[in-house]
């Protein structure tokens, strides 16, 4: 009895020491839980003005059945059917859902994009399936398709994240992010009228992986181990996206890196000017306090930002002023991020970090991912 008790009390020095806790990390934030997923891994998310969320589960190697859907009752349905979200062999790219990336409800509130990347397992994209599609949430209906050419959506393109301006042009203009870990990185400019695309910043700089930055995520520091072979930098380019509300200025990252940039969307816009133009109004906004996935802005001109090094969101005012609105361990990955109508802030927690792939084989992932909300006093730009 008196070694068990010994035992007793040495599994709690970690924790106490003559019965005083020690300390820990704070945890910052309010999260709450929407919802979990016991099958694939999902990435996007998008909440539409009447409260309705979809999420979507990129081909990465997971067995999907589905790649966009619904979340009702806790439970996730293929959306807006399921035949258009089975891709097999054979079937033509263009009429099917290969395997999309994100899924964002536009300023409108009522209109549901679907971005396909066309790439199962980061491989090249199949001709003619890279798109842009809406769905009227209203009806449930598709009401437009956009391809991209094989001149702006390359082989080697991994269409990753999308932000809206509607009042440029008859119907409005799109801007997407290429995070290419093969190829050209850039941001494609789609005007949704005309169905017309371009790409812009086409391997800047700003738009490529910072070579000097290292990662590091749950105390180690991520690389690419593949079993058989040595340990690979991680460098993935231009990732989160957000816009600022008066249309004037995109937000973007690159997903290794722990910059912020932006660029004036009058330039992106503007076919007749030059890519030195362009790239002339590209500003460093400086360090963000981490490494971010997934970004999203307010009606108060404020940037969110992922966190997926510190498990946390910040949200960036000004260069240098960067607040922390959630810290937690439970955020392992956070993904992509949307801010609704309702006033909170939604994301994924996806685990990327233990994939297989940075573990010599060994999927560390554990089940259930998490949906988390926070409340934040920030008003979705309309």
């Amino acid at each position: 009895m008196k070694l068990i008790a010994a035992f007793a009390v040495l599994s709690l020095l970690p924790c106490f020491v003559w019965g005083q806790e020690l300390a820990k990390e704070r945890v910052i934030g309010q999260l709450e839980v929407v919802a979990t997923f016991n099958g694939p891994m999902p990435t996007g998310v998008t909440v539409a003005n009447n409260g309705r969320i979809f999420v979507n589960f990129p081909k990465w190697g997971d067995n999907v059945e589905y790649t966009v859907a619904e979340i009702k009752d806790g439970k996730t349905l293929p959306y807006p059917n399921a035949e258009i979200n089975h891709y097999a062999d054979g079937d033509n790219p263009a009429d099917k859902l290969v395997s999309v990336q994100s899924v964002v409800v536009d300023p409108t509130g009522n209109r549901l994009w679907i971005l396909d990347t066309s790439s199962i397992a980061f491989g090249p994209v199949k001709p003619g399936g890279p798109k842009l599609m809406a769905i009227d949430l209203s009806t449930n209906q598709i009401v437009k398709k956009i391809i991209f050419p094989a001149d702006v959506a390359l082989p080697t393109t991994y269409l990753n994240d999308v932000r809206f301006d509607l009042h440029r042009g008859a119907e409005g203009m799109a801007f997407i992010t290429d995070s290419s870990s093969a190829g050209a990185n850039g941001i494609i400019v789609v005007d949704l009228a005309s169905g017309k695309s371009w790409r812009r910043l086409n391997d800047h700089p700003s738009t490529k992986p910072d070579q000097a930055f290292v990662p590091v995520v749950e105390g180690e520091i991520l690389q690419l181990r593949i079993p058989g072979q040595p340990p690979a930098k991680f460098a993935v380019g231009a990732d989160g996206i957000a816009i600022s509300p008066d249309g004037k200025t995109l937000y973007y990252c690159p997903l290794t890196s722990r910059h912020l940039y932006s660029v004036n969307v009058d330039a992106l816009a503007d076919r007749s000017r030059s890519d030195a133009e362009v790239a002339a109004t590209v500003k460093d906004l400086g360090e963000r306090g981490g490494a971010s996935d997934g970004l999203e802005s307010d009606a108060q001109g404020r940037v969110y930002l992922s966190d997926y090094e510190y498990d946390a969101i910040r949200r960036w005012s000004t260069p240098g002023a960067v607040e922390t609105l959630v810290h937690d361990p439970r955020v392992l990955w956070p993904d992509t991020l949307s801010l609704a109508a309702d006033g909170y802030l939604y994301f994924t927690a996806n685990q990327i970090e233990r994939g297989a792939g940075f573990h010599n084989g060994q999927d560390l992932r554990q089940k259930p991912y998490v949906l988390f909300r926070v409340k934040v006093d920030g008003i979705r730009i309309r």
